[in-house]
């Protein structure tokens, strides 16, 4: 490649990672992510009518949430994609699942994020898998953004809300606007970077762009349209906001050091399009990532990517399997042949996808930012990169540890093919952790699972994408932990009481213990015995039948 040609590729890479933003959405449940993630589609031109998320059989479902149970019980279960062009901007909104059973699969979606958005209830302010998920953005270095959400219900007061994130994350907190009443008052908002005040206008059900009217803090007519007391309160509390409060710094919110916080209503509309306007202004663009070689910046000439999530059956009538590829660095092309880190193949990726939600189209090319989804004949497992140029790989994604084990059982034979099947597809895809008895004669796998619902979604969607029926036999114990220097070190041991021990899906010893108190027992009787409760990072194991694309 000449000189001239990797100056005019580098060039058009630039070009391409300045108009990409990136982001996930992070949130407790019922704060509202899945209504918002909608309006953001619907202001963002990508979806025309906005779907409610508990949804009576009549209406349509949300866009993100594709699969069957999902649509069943109004929650989020899996992470999606969805990806849309606005004002000039390449967005790739990363969906994760709102349920703490499905933290893991947050977990892995936010490391191919760039920036987060931190949704949370006016009248609940921060919660606990808020705080959880805060926690993984920070050690991310992750921008965070808060959109204070549900203004037109009762709620706590507007700065209770800022001093709480403040003292408790210990973010310095800049509100780009002001709400205008709350509740049942709550009318607009005051854009404090263009110092113009928003009316909005209810639409049904919000399911259109609400109407909004725009006005300066001193026009006069405003006195005919808001109460006099509230505006006589936004007035009082911008003036508090100027002298008492934080200076707009933006490389602190690059850092993760500041949050600019926003109020509004998602299921009405208020508040959600001058969010997104700012988002797109302040948010971190594609970065650098850390690998074997590095820093990796985007606009290193060669394609470099990694797989950060699986997803089986996406499309029921083919049984598909899709890996989910962040594009790190240099310029996806459809066909390219790429080098396989793990395993040292080279693959071809013929049929590179956009994702939205379920839907899929065929794409030609794509930069740093992007996600991509790619056919998986069982070739790629979560953590895999994928790279062109020097041989790198990129840091490992770890697992949760597990506090639930059930033994997995198929009560009929005659499926035994699609019951093993639907198992390793499943294990591969990181729906659940898979372990086994190290007693020979005990051959039904055991599910590791960080809470109770993701032993609902692998029973369910066994029974309905693979046909095999399963029973549970849960067992007594609530905590894993992983040996340090494996079955060497365990054999030197040997017998430890009040533990049992299995093995997980890459033949590592793992002791499974009733309660804290035996782990610290069996810590405290063998000195020599190092545990540890993040498993050894390694990438998820694809199954024995996989083949190049």
């Amino acid at each position: 490649m000449t000189t001239e040609i990797q100056t005019e590729i580098q060039t058009e890479i630039q070009a391409e990672v300045e108009r990409r933003r990136n982001f996930a959405i992070i949130s407790h449940p019922d704060a509202g992510k899945t209504t918002l993630t909608e309006k953001l589609l619907l202001y963002g031109g990508a979806i025309h009518e906005a779907g409610a998320v508990k949804v009576r059989k009549a209406q349509r479902h949300a866009t993100s949430d594709w699969m069957a149970m999902e649509q069943q019980r109004g929650i989020s279960i899996t992470s999606t994609v969805l990806q849309f062009e606005y004002n000039n901007c390449q967005i790739n909104l990363l969906d994760t699942p709102g349920h703490q059973d499905f933290s893991e699969d947050t977990y892995r979606t936010l490391a191919a994020a760039d920036n987060a958005v931190m949704l949370e209830d006016a009248a609940k302010g921060l919660e606990p898998q808020t705080r959880k998920l805060f926690e993984v953005c920070k050690l991310r270095g992750l921008p965070i953004f808060t959109f204070i959400n549900k203004m037109d219900r009762p709620g706590q007061e507007p700065l209770e809300l800022l001093d709480e994130i403040e003292k408790e994350l210990g973010l310095k907190t800049y509100p780009i606007n002001w709400p205008i009443g709350t509740g049942d008052r709550f009318q607009g908002v005051f854009d404090r970077r263009k110092q113009k005040i928003h009316l909005f206008e209810r639409t049904a059900h919000g399911s259109r762009e609400a109407l909004d009217r725009v006005f300066d803090l001193d026009d006069p007519r405003i006195n005919e349209l808001l109460d006099p007391d509230l505006y006589h309160q936004l007035k009082e509390e911008l003036e508090l906001l100027e002298h008492a409060g934080s200076e707009f710094d933006l490389d602190l919110v690059h850092a993760g050091k500041m949050t600019p916080v926003f109020f509004g209503s998602a299921m009405t509309n208020f508040g959600v399009q001058l969010f997104l306007d700012s988002f797109l202004d302040y948010a971190l663009k594609p970065g650098s990532h850390l690998s074997t070689l590095g820093d990796m910046e985007p606009e290193y000439p060669e394609f470099t990517g990694f797989v950060f999530k699986l997803q089986a059956n996406m499309d029921a009538k083919h049984r598909d399997r899709v890996a989910f590829v962040r594009v790190c660095t240099g310029k996806f092309e459809k066909d390219m042949t790429v080098n396989h880190a793990r395993t040292g193949k080279v693959v071809r990726l013929s049929r590179p996808q956009k994702l939205f939600a379920q839907e899929r189209q065929s794409i030609e090319t794509a930069y740093p930012g992007d996600v991509i989804g790619l056919n998986n004949p069982g070739v790629f497992a979560i953590g895999d990169t994928i790279y062109m140029g020097k041989k790198l790989e990129y840091e490992g994604i770890p697992c949760f540890t597990p506090e639930l084990f059930a033994y997995l059982k198929n009560p009929n034979p005659s499926k035994f093919k699609q019951f093993h099947k639907g198992v390793l597809e499943l294990r591969e895809e990181g729906a659940v952790q898979i372990m086994f008895s190290i007693d020979e004669a005990k051959r039904d796998p055991i599910l590791a699972a960080v809470g109770q619902l993701q032993f609902e979604v692998v029973q369910f969607r066994l029974q309905n994408e693979y046909g095999a029926e399963t029973l549970l036999e849960p067992l007594p114990y609530s905590v894993a932990r992983w040996v340090t220097g494996g079955w060497e070190v365990l054999n030197k041991v040997g017998r430890i009481f009040n533990a049992a021990v299995v093995k997980d899906s890459w033949d590592r010893p793992v002791l499974l213990f009733k309660n804290e108190w035996n782990c610290r027992q069996a810590e405290a009787d063998h000195p020599e015995l190092k545990l540890t409760s993040i498993a050894p990072v390694v990438s998820i194991q694809p199954s024995e039948s996989g083949e190049e694309e």
